[in-house]
């Protein structure tokens, strides 16, 4: 009847109660104060695993820097059983034949559960890929991608037919020239790349009126129609950190102050979903702050992260749990995110007393540099992907077993 069994505190319906779950062929088939079966115990916390909607694991074309091997393990080590890849590789994913080509690599080696954007320029509407889970528009120019100027209402309205989230690098490209110039240091790196181009962006994302759209990675708070991401570097680095160029991100780190107006914006709810923006560089990438590129890691640290939040009482556990584990999750219609019948039995075991240092050198990701080494982050224990264990006490346990997940399609 049942494949596995497991029995533990989950976090379910709104609060954590001593239940059994029932699990067959990776979905979760009953939910019980006692289950008469063979039970795996499991201690601590269990609550839902997470979703990461926002990562570049460089597959293929720059695998020196990560590859989904690497980049799906350290994901699986940090609690996220799921994460949507961005279109910037080497060879920009904006037509059919690239999706397919990077479909293909990526399912023989990936660890967790995935699913994979495609880029739209404006132009290209008719050659995207049906299968794409996502669709990501870059404004400005960024790594591997240089800016879509021109959109078409046709374009725009095939989009829209696609039904699946449409993500905005949102930096005005006109805005970045205009700015343009040499930076030695974060602080006027910030000023290379001010808000100003961010807000010119989010206005132009919205007069195009899609159905689905999210705005990644926001550096203020700004008021929009779309879904708002933020990620932690945003909300928890600033550009007078000694960080170096492995502080170098787009959009930039920001002021102390507008750091902290992120983070109060977070715990009050003005944001739906904390993603990594993972994107990992070789160490030459980083060694001279003028010419080094732009992106960190940070999808194994996203959730230990908030987690010590929740911890230090800072960030409400409900806050923690809408924007990194359900959230991202309804947005692409996905059956996790949640404890209930018909979902896949995606969780991990949390001890909140756990709380640890973050070290570089521990993380799984196959270029080290993180910018959280030294912070305060509490790591699952336990993570349970379509109900087998895949992390056992700090160990891998199991083979590639990750899935390409196409969002179902939201006919509301």
């Amino acid at each position: 009847m049942y494949d596995n069994v497991f029995s533990g505190k989950f976090f379910f319906q709104g609060s954590f109660q001593e239940l059994d779950i029932g699990v067959e062929s990776g979905i979760i088939t009953d939910i019980k104060k006692h289950i008469n079966h063979e039970r795996k115990i499991l201690k601590n916390a269990i609550i839902p695993a997470g979703t990461d909607t926002h990562v570049h694991f460089r597959d293929p074309g720059e695998t020196e820097k990560e590859d989904f091997s690497t980049g799906s393990i350290s994901a699986l080590f940090g609690g996220t059983t799921t994460i949507f890849d961005m279109p910037n590789n080497r060879r920009k994913i904006d037509n059919y034949a690239a999706y397919s080509d990077k479909l293909a690599i990526v399912r023989r080696k990936a660890f967790c559960d995935f699913g994979l954007y495609s880029m739209f320029t404006g132009t290209n509407a008719d050659i995207i890929s049906s299968e794409s889970s996502g669709i990501k528009i870059y404004m400005g120019e960024t790594t591997n991608a240089p800016g879509t100027v021109d959109f078409t209402e046709k374009g725009i309205q095939k989009i829209n037919n696609m039904n699946i989230p449409v993500l905005f690098h949102a930096e005005d490209g006109k805005c970045l020239e205009k700015h343009s110039g040499i930076a030695k240091n974060l602080k006027e790196y910030s000023a290379t790349r001010p808000p100003e181009c961010e807000d010119l962006a989010i206005d132009k994302a919205g007069n195009m009126k899609f159905s689905k759209g999210v705005i990644t990675h926001l550096t203020h708070d700004f008021t929009t129609a779309y879904v708002k991401e933020v990620t932690p570097h945003h909300l928890l680095l600033n550009y007078d950190m000694p960080l170096g160029a492995y502080g170098k991100v787009n959009p930039p780190l920001r002021s102390r102050e507008t750091q902290k107006e992120l983070l109060n914006g977070l715990i009050s709810g003005k944001f739906n979903i904390v993603s990594s923006d993972h994107a990992p560089h070789i160490q030459n990438d980083k060694v001279d702050f003028e010419y080094s590129k732009a992106g960190i890691i940070g999808v194994e640290t996203r959730i230990p992260l908030m987690l010590a939040l929740v911890q230090k009482k800072i960030l409400p556990f409900d806050i923690f749990y809408k924007t990194c584990i359900l959230n991202p999750a309804l947005l692409f219609n996905l059956k996790k995110g949640e404890i209930k019948k018909g979902n896949y039995a995606d969780f991990m075991s949390i001890d909140f007393s756990s709380m640890e240092r973050i070290n570089d050198y521990r993380l799984h990701s196959k270029t080290p540099g993180s910018p959280f080494n030294g912070f305060n982050g509490i790591f699952p224990s336990i993570v349970v992907m379509r109900g087998e264990t895949v992390i056992d006490n700090g160990e891998l346990v199991a083979d590639r077993m990750g899935k390409y997940l196409k969002p179902a399609v939201d006919k509301s």
